[in-house]
């Protein structure tokens, strides 16, 4: 569970979570939404895909990102669900 708060604790790799939590997107689509370097979210996802938290097809000669499985989709909504908790 460590690794995996680890890997999502970091900004960037949050912002693709982000973008794509409501639909698949190709790495220049990506790269615009959350303005970096094609590269530098090519990097990004290769980690989120190493820890099974985006999947991609294959669709011609774009790959499109999306949330794995609804498991992600849930604890992406939960946590920001808390953050927008008021503070009692």
């Amino acid at each position: 569970m460590a690794e995996l708060f680890g890997v999502l604790a970091d900004p960037n790799r949050l912002r693709l979570l982000s973008a794509i939590a409501s639909q698949e997107l190709c790495v220049c689509d990506l790269a615009a939404t959350v303005k970096m370097s094609k590269s530098a979210v090519s990097h990004q996802l290769r980690i989120l895909r190493t820890m099974r938290l985006v999947s991609y097809r294959r669709s011609g000669r774009n790959v499109y990102y999306g949330l794995r499985d609804s498991h992600i989709v849930n604890l992406y909504r939960e946590v920001l669900a808390h953050l927008d908790e008021p503070e009692n």
